[in-house]
């Protein structure tokens, strides 16, 4: 029997490092939001003491099944009233470290989910 790697359609993250991730080997140097449906946009904070909950607001307006929110180096959790409004429409929200998030969003969008990573550079 012979196994192949699936082909998949979706984005995907290449690389990343202090400053930087490179998504279908593209350099970025902000916070990005990627989408396995093709977003791909900057993310207003830089660091996770720039969030507020007017970016979690903006998330649960996307249409997509899974968040991955990559914290920076650290893993952080966003305050829980933050994500009522990704509650509320049934949007899940996964925190880790960005090296971690970048990993897990290349395995769920090579599924073939409707997920976006929304990833702090520090």
């Amino acid at each position: 029997m012979k196994f192949q790697a699936d082909k998949s359609d979706a984005q995907t993250i290449t690389g990343y490092g202090q400053g930087w991730i490179a998504v279908d080997k593209q350099n970025h140097e902000t916070s990005m939001l990627v989408g396995s449906r093709g977003m791909l946009q900057p993310w207003r904070p830089v660091r996770f003491e720039d969030l507020t909950a007017g970016d979690f607001e903006e998330l649960a307006m996307l249409d997509v099944e899974v968040i991955i929110f990559g914290s920076g180096s650290k893993n952080r959790f966003p305050p829980p009233a933050w994500l009522k409004p990704l509650m509320e429409k049934r949007i899940g929200l996964e925190a880790m470290d960005t090296a971690s998030a970048c990993r897990t969003y290349n395995v769920l969008a090579g599924e073939g989910r409707n997920v976006i990573a929304a990833l702090l550079q520090a």
